[in-house]
């Protein structure tokens, strides 16, 4: 069976060299390829879809106050828009990708909520500081944390991750989320929530991503102990695990070539799209799980069944 397929949105068929052989897979983009530190959403082709037109909110997150960090774009981005349909007011931390931060604010505010853009390094504790000072000065409290961001590096051997990357993947996607929960928790009350970004690479591994791997590991540990030390105050801590999502991850990690067919070893052959995972971000934060902390949702398609 030969892989023959043009872009669009119907299944082809393709032969055994991606992973599922002769099955059927969506493809989600042609190849293209990002090299930055960050990746950029407004130059994907074609844009993630970060908002479910069908999704109407009931209220479930009223005049709540979530800081998100990378909700700029991607996954994140995804769960501004549902937060602001469910009635919260968000806070969005962000590296440098100025135009997709801005137009997510564009879009919060035609929904009726307020959107404060805080630009920075959250690697930086300095930074994380000042994100919470800034949303305590604007809105007064703070409900749910969201610790979205991260950065992922595709490199073929160990020998191949540098000193530098090595740090810079450890400092954004663990030291980030450490100094944020750090100085948030002074100011979270009884009913308060924090959602963690683990990822499917933590359960199945990815011979690629070896640093980004680690530190999706390290979340959940960090998830469990901290569930259980702050369970008696009522703040609830619970992480998410995606598999494969159109983010601006993608084409600023893999090779152009690898974007036809991301996604397409899941037990779905498909990567999903940001829209699909946002309802797991509002069930972590309302009350639908009060009784749930210390948890991982795994939202992958099949990629990982545990």
């Amino acid at each position: 069976m030969n892989c023959d397929y043009s872009y669009g949105n119907t299944c082809y068929q393709f032969n055994g060299k991606t992973g599922i052989k002769c099955s059927e897979y969506k493809i989600t983009a042609p190849p293209q390829q990002q090299d930055g530190i960050v990746g950029i959403e407004y130059i994907m082709h074609p844009r993630p879809i970060f908002d479910d037109p069908n999704y109407i909110g009931s209220g479930k997150l009223q005049d709540k106050v979530a800081i998100i960090t990378g909700g700029d774009s991607g996954l994140g981005r995804a769960a501004a828009i549902a937060y602001a349909k469910e009635g919260a007011n968000v806070v969005i931390a962000y590296y440098d990708e100025y135009e997709d931060a801005n137009e997510t604010k564009f879009y919060i505010e035609q929904l009726g909520r307020k959107c404060l853009l805080l630009s920075g390094d959250i690697s930086n504790k300095d930074f994380c500081v000042s994100v919470v000072n800034e949303t305590l000065k604007m809105f007064g409290k703070i409900d749910i944390l969201v610790n979205n961001a991260g950065v992922q590096y595709q490199q073929d051997e160990l020998e191949c991750i540098s000193d530098d990357q090595f740090d810079w993947t450890m400092k954004v996607n663990i030291y980030g989320m450490f100094y944020l929960t750090r100085a948030v928790l002074p100011y979270l009350k009884a009913g308060s929530t924090i959602i963690n970004l683990s990822s499917v690479t933590a359960f199945e591994g990815e011979p690629r991503l070896m640093d980004y791997a680690t530190t999706k590991g390290a979340i959940v540990g960090f998830t469990r102990s901290l569930a259980k030390n702050l369970a008696l105050k009522n703040i609830r801590v619970n992480a998410i695990a995606p598999g494969p999502f159109w983010t601006p991850l993608q084409p600023n990690c893999w090779e152009a070539e690898v974007i036809p067919t991301f996604g397409s070893n899941t037990a779905m052959a498909r990567a999903a799209m940001p829209y699909e995972l946002a309802p797991t971000y509002v069930y972590l934060a309302s009350d639908d799980s009060k009784f749930m902390t210390g948890q991982v949702l795994h939202v992958n398609g099949g990629a990982y069944l545990g």
